[in-house]
């Protein structure tokens, strides 16, 4: 598993939208690829995730109708669209290889994680 790293975060007005990457030094190479966040005094939790292979989709429920996950193989880059953001939508994004169990619960499969980009939705 190559390193992965995050870009694309900011700060927003509530409603507005950002796109994150999460872009690979290789070739992904059918895996699953997750974002996940964690806020202040929160657990990190998984709010989508991208099996590379079948482009197989999933979401939390927090996110879902909101946010979109999509690849682009030759950039070896999954991207994270986030659209009608709100204030809960605050705090550090990171990506990770992941495994979704129950086809919502999204978990990590490796322990390193990278910087993570901020995300931060006003009112």
């Amino acid at each position: 598993q190559v390193p992965l790293v995050e870009s694309g975060g900011g700060s927003v007005e509530a409603g507005g939208s950002l796109r994150l990457s999460c872009t690979a030094s290789g070739l992904f190479s059918n895996q699953c690829i997750g974002w996940f966040r964690q806020s202040p005094g929160s657990e990190r939790v998984g709010v989508a995730a991208l099996y590379t292979g079948s482009n197989s989709t999933y979401y939390a429920d927090s996110v879902k109708g909101r946010f979109t996950i999509s690849q682009d193989g030759a950039k070896n880059t999954v991207y994270l669209q986030m659209n009608s953001l709100k204030p809960e939508d605050t705090a550090m994004y990171s990506c990770n290889y992941c495994r979704v169990r129950d086809y919502r619960i999204i978990l990590p499969n490796s322990g390193y994680w990278g910087q993570g980009t901020q995300v931060t939705v006003s009112s």
